[in-house]
């Protein structure tokens, strides 16, 4: 027997006047009631890049510059038996505000600072603040 691959996640860390945007995540089928970056799916032959500013606006309206590769994490959830390989991107959002352009998957947007992020975090944010990672102008 065959045993399923692993997905590729997108996470966006959009940043502006030191705070990032998190979203309260609604889902069936995993994460459901708590708090991530905008993203979603790597598509085929997308970078990481295109995919964090595509989910961005998708997801909220905003245009993001300045993107930037950050780190990865490794997010098995055991429960929902899923495995995912979450590439982080920090971007910019200099002007507009967040719109819930997808209510059925986000309850709201709020920007957060980075030391106050709300409980509770979606698995992926929780292991990279595990990993001790900070991102720039936060």
């Amino acid at each position: 027997m065959e045993l399923p691959s692993p997905r590729i996640g997108v996470a966006a860390i959009v940043v502006r006047d030191g705070r990032v945007l998190v979203g309260r995540r609604l889902s069936d089928s995993h994460g459901d009631e708590t708090w991530q970056f905008p993203g979603g799916h790597l598509e085929w032959f997308e970078e990481p890049e295109a995919c964090a500013m595509r989910e961005v606006e998708e997801e909220t309206g905003l245009a993001v510059h300045n993107l930037q590769r950050g780190p990865f994490t490794n997010d098995c959830f055991t429960i929902e038996e899923r495995h995912y390989v979450t590439l982080f991107v920090v971007a910019d959002a200099p002007v507009g505000e967040p719109e819930l352009r997808e209510p059925t998957k986000c309850a709201e947007w709020r920007w957060c600072a980075w030391d106050a992020l709300p409980e509770p975090l979606f698995l992926p944010i929780q292991h990279l603040l595990a990993q001790g990672y900070r991102p720039p102008g936060v």
